[in-house]
């Protein structure tokens, strides 16, 4: 029985390895396979207020989300060959890789969802401060690890989507300017 809870922690400090350290260290070398989240990912969820359209698309299509998913499905196949000596241990993993990977897809197609049920990896992708929060599923690393910085529900964080607001609706208007510009 003690497979159990050692298989949560074990897959929550792989979250929090995983992300700081592979998806943001080299994912920021745009000639790393991991760059797809550092350089899709967080860009297109910058740009849309917590919204990342990949995860509306099938996983036949090759973007972000289907690398994402097919190297946590290579990562979850791996541990199979503990299957017979701590299957608790390993059915703890595997339950850990589906439920990340349910509300992270759920989490960038229901913004308010996400700030609702998982602030830390709201606060993750919209603060300021994009290296910190590394936990998606439950934020215990980030405790441990003093890497969790709340944002949501802040006065920071009405501030930055005041910022936000403005600078969209000044992109909008410069946008309509040229527009009517063009047309006249």
């Amino acid at each position: 029985m003690l497979g159990i809870p050692l298989g949560l922690a074990y897959a929550n400090a792989a979250e929090w390895l995983i992300h700081k350290h592979i998806l943001h260290g080299r994912g920021r070398d745009r000639r790393s396979f991991w760059s797809f989240h550092f350089h899709e990912h967080h860009k297109a969820v910058r740009r849309n207020n917590h919204v990342d359209e990949a995860y509306a698309k099938p996983l036949r299509s090759w973007n972000a989300q289907t690398k994402e998913a097919v190297t946590l499905a290579g990562a979850l196949a791996a541990h199979a060959v503990l299957l017979p000596i701590a299957p608790g241990f390993v059915g703890a993993v595997w339950y850990s890789g589906a439920r990340y990977y349910y509300v992270h897809r759920k989490s960038h197609l229901d913004p308010a969802w996400a700030r609702e049920n998982l602030p830390w990896h709201y606060d993750h992708h919209m603060a300021p401060n994009q290296e910190a929060n590394w936990c998606v599923t439950r934020p215990w690393m980030d405790h441990l690890m003093g890497t969790r910085e709340p944002f949501a529900g802040t006065e920071l964080e009405r501030e930055t989507l005041a910022r936000v607001a403005e600078a969209k609706a000044a992109r909008e208007a410069k946008q309509a300017a040229k527009q009517s510009a063009k047309a006249a």
